[in-house]
């Protein structure tokens, strides 16, 4: 590795924990490299482009999320659909998870504009999700893993935006009516 790239991978935990903490519309280049101790220009240069710094920062924070979620659910444990759904539920609304996912409804919101990286980012952490909760779920005899799992995304995708708009009561009842699902 070269010098640059020891400072490149140096820099990701600090710049993802400013992204956690303030959010894509509070990490301007300036701001990141302030939290980081280093001009915007150094930024630029470590990671070539603006768009090379933010796609690098937004894998790196999923990267983390992945490894919490495995922490919280270890490989290989399987759950029916309305138990991984609670469980999803409660997760990813905890503190652990919580600032992940506030930043996920943002970066949605960015590539439904189409504005990059944001959806080539958002479209790999969809995709890396989408196959986390398929290793996850069991489903009945007869049922399709793929689409129960992307139905459990789509479920919880949207709790997550009612609860950013304030309709936490709602998600609950979602997924309380999930749970009983087999």
């Amino acid at each position: 590795m070269t010098p640059r790239d020891d400072r490149r991978l140096a820099t990701l935990d600090v710049l993802a924990d400013h992204v956690l903490a303030n959010g894509l519309a509070g990490s301007s280049l300036k701001a990141l490299a302030a939290s980081a101790g280093t001009s915007d220009r150094m930024l630029v240069y470590y990671f070539e482009t603006k768009d090379g710094l933010l796609t690098a920062v937004l894998t790196h924070i999923a990267d983390r999320m992945m490894a919490r979620m495995d922490a919280a659910l270890a490989p290989g444990v399987r759950l029916p659909f309305g138990q991984l759904l609670v469980a999803l539920r409660q997760g990813l609304r905890g503190p652990d998870l919580a600032p992940f996912m506030s930043l996920w409804v943002e970066l949605a919101a960015g590539a439904t504009r189409g504005v990059q990286p944001h959806l080539a980012v958002s479209g790999a952490v969809a995709v890396g999700f989408l196959a986390w909760v398929e290793g996850h779920l069991e489903p009945p005899p007869g049922q399709d893993g793929r689409e129960l799992a992307a139905l459990l995304l789509a479920a919880i995708d949207g709790m997550m935006l009612l609860d950013a708009v304030g309709l936490g009561e709602a998600c609950d009842a979602a997924t309380a009516a999930g749970a009983k699902l087999a």
